[in-house]
């Protein structure tokens, strides 16, 4: 699945901390080309299918707010 990341991934990270307080920098490793490898791991934590967490990355880091 590839993700669609519009910012650089450090401020993405922070702002998904922001957002959910129990994801850690851990939860969070990203490298290019495993995307589907952070979705799985975000999807597990927040109990969310990973194109629900593909959508929430991607409006994270499309605007400069928290995403709804």
């Amino acid at each position: 699945m590839k993700l669609n990341i519009q910012a650089p991934w450090k401020e993405v990270k922070e702002k998904l901390k922001e957002n959910d307080h129990t994801l850690t920098d851990e939860d969070l490793v990203y490298e290019k080309g495993r995307e589907d490898e952070l979705l799985e791991r975000l999807s597990r934590k927040l109990k969310r299918s990973k194109d629900e967490v593909r959508m929430l990355v991607e409006s994270i880091s499309g605007n400069s707010g928290q995403a709804a």
